[in-house]
C-alpha cells in the first residue's frame, strides 16, 4: 500500500514494470550522495568513490555467484541486452568470425528482440525464433534441432518472464548451446531479487540484470561477461568498465543495486511468502470470477506473477476502471504502447487475440499483504462484473454430455 502525492491511498501491483525503492536504499542516499567525486579521478575526491564503485561491483558479483572482473554496469537490462548481442556479433566480425545464425525465443523483451533486428541491417545476421506453447516454455529439443553447428553463433533464451512470470531451463538449453560450439545469453533481468540466480548454475556465457527490478534506483544495470567471450564495447569513451563501457558510472544508483544485492539472502524467504499470496489469490480469484484462466498455471513460474485471462472484458478498460479505484496493475495488451496489437507473448504461445486482449497482470513484492490483495480482489470481482454487464457478456454455457449421448442415439436412430 502507497500513498500519493495528493494522499490518496493506492495498492500497487505491478512489480514487474519496476519495484518502489526499498526504505533502506532512501534512507542511506544522502550518505552515499556525499561520494560525489568522479571514481576515475587519482586524487582524493575519486578514491572514495572508487572504492564505493568497487564495493557494488563485488556485491553484484557474490549475488550471482561470478568474479567481479565478470561485472560490466550499464544504465539498466535494455542496454545489457542491446550490449550482449551488438557487441558479440561486433567483436566476431572484428576477429574475422563469419557466423551470422543467432537464435531468440519468441517470449524476448523488446530491447533484445529490437537489437536483433539492428543485427540483421547491420552484419546481415540471420535471426531465427524459438517458438514456445501454451506452456510458455522453451523446449530444449526445438532449440537444438535448430542450432547449426558451425553457424550459430549467439542463443538468447530468458530466464523468466515479465509478463506470465514463466520460467525457462536456461540451464539444460546452456548445455546443447556450448555443444555445438555457440555462445549463450539470458536476460536474467525479471528473475533477480524474486529467485536465487547463480551464474555458476546457469553457466551462460553473458546475463543481463537491472537494479530498478530488485528496489533500487532507475539508471544501472549490469551485464555478466564472462571472461574470455569476445566483447566489443558499444560506447565508446574512456576506460571504464574495462573499456567496455565508456562513460562515468551512474554512482548513486549502483550503490543502491549493491545494497541490494548485499541481501540476496533474504530472496529465499520473500519468495517463498509471495508464492503463498499468488497462490491464495489464484484461488480466490477462480472461485469469484466465472471463465477465468490462469496463463501458464501448471508451468514453473516466478512466485509473484499471475498473468489471468478475464473473458467478456477488455484489458485496457479494465486497467483504467481499475487505476480509478485506486490498484495499479499491468495488461498484457500493448495498446498503452499506442499498438493495437495485443501482446506478442501471449500471442507465441497460442493465445487467440480476443484472449490476450483479455488479459491482466499481477505483479506482487516484498512489501505486498494478503489485506492488498483482498481488497484488490473485491474491486476486481466488481468491476468485471459491471464491464461484463454494460456490454451485455454471458459466459458460454458448458455442453452436457448426456446431450452429445442423446444427439448420438438420434443420428443412428
Amino acid at each position: 500500500m502507497f500513498f500519493t502525492q495528493s494522499g490518496k491511498r493506492r495498492i500497487y501491483l505491478d512489480h514487474n514494470a519496476t519495484t518502489p525503492v526499498d526504505d533502506e536504499v532512501l534512507a542511506r542516499l544522502s550518505s552515499w550522495a556525499i561520494e560525489w567525486g568522479n571514481p576515475s579521478s587519482i586524487h582524493v575526491f575519486g578514491r572514495g568513490p572508487k572504492a564505493r564503485l568497487r564495493d557494488a561491483r563485488d556485491l553484484v558479483a557474490k549475488a550471482i555467484a561470478c568474479s567481479p572482473l565478470e561485472v560490466v554496469f550499464t544504465a539498466g537490462g535494455s542496454e545489457a541486452n542491446n550490449m550482449a548481442l551488438k557487441g558479440t556479433m561486433a567483436a566476431a566480425r572484428a576477429r574475422g568470425d563469419q557466423r551470422r545464425h543467432i537464435l531468440i525465443s519468441a517470449l524476448e523483451h523488446p530491447s533484445l528482440k529490437r537489437a536483433a533486428q539492428s543485427l540483421v541491417r547491420d552484419f546481415a545476421a540471420e535471426i531465427e525464433i524459438i517458438p514456445v506453447d501454451r506452456s510458455g516454455q522453451v523446449k530444449v529439443a526445438d532449440v537444438q534441432s535448430r542450432l547449426r553447428p558451425g553457424q550459430t553463433l549467439l542463443v538468447s533464451v530468458m530466464l523468466a518472464n515479465n509478463e506470465t512470470g514463466v520460467l525457462q531451463p536456461v540451464r539444460e538449453i546452456t548445455q546443447v548451446v556450448h555443444a555445438a560450439g555457440a555462445l549463450m545469453h539470458t536476460d536474467a533481468v525479471q528473475a533477480l531479487g524474486k529467485i536465487p540466480v547463480s551464474i555458476r548454475e546457469l553457466d551462460v556465457d553473458l546475463a543481463s540484470f537491472a537494479a530498478h527490478k530488485f528496489y533500487a534506483l532507475k539508471g544501472a544495470g549490469a551485464l555478466f561477461h564472462r571472461k574470455g567471450v569476445a566483447l566489443e564495447a558499444l560506447i565508446d569513451g574512456g576506460g571504464q568498465e574495462r573499456f567496455r563501457r565508456g562513460g562515468t558510472e551512474n554512482l548513486l544508483a549502483l550503490s543502491s543495486f549493491g545494497y541490494m544485492c548485499s541481501r540476496i539472502g533474504e530472496v529465499n524467504e520473500r519468495a517463498e511468502r509471495m508464492r503463498r499470496l499468488r497462490d491464495e489469490f489464484e484461488s480466490q480469484v477462480r472461485q469469484r470470477i466465472a471463465g477465468v484462466s490462469i496463463t501458464a498455471a501448471t508451468s514453473p513460474r516466478l512466485p509473484s506473477t499471475s498473468s489471468l485471462v478475464i473473458p467478456g472484458v477488455d484489458g485496457e478498460t479494465l486497467l483504467m476502471a481499475l487505476d480509478m479505484d485506486g490498484f495499479a496493475v499491468s495488461t498484457g495488451a500493448a495498446c498503452s504502447s499506442g499498438s493495437p496489437e495485443p501482446s506478442p507473448v501471449l500471442l507465441a504461445m497460442g493465445l487467440s487475440r480476443d484472449e490476450a486482449q483479455a488479459s491482466l497482470r499481477v505483479g506482487i513484492g516484498w512489501s505486498t499483504t494478503s489485506s492488498d490483495l483482498n481488497e484488490f480482489l473485491e474491486a476486481l470481482v466488481r468491476v468485471v462484473e459491471r464491464l461484463r454487464s454494460l456490454r451485455g457478456f454471458q459466459m458460454p454455457q458448458a455442453r452436457d454430455e448426456s446431450c452429445d449421448v442423446l444427439e448420438q442415439v438420434v443420428e443412428h436412430a
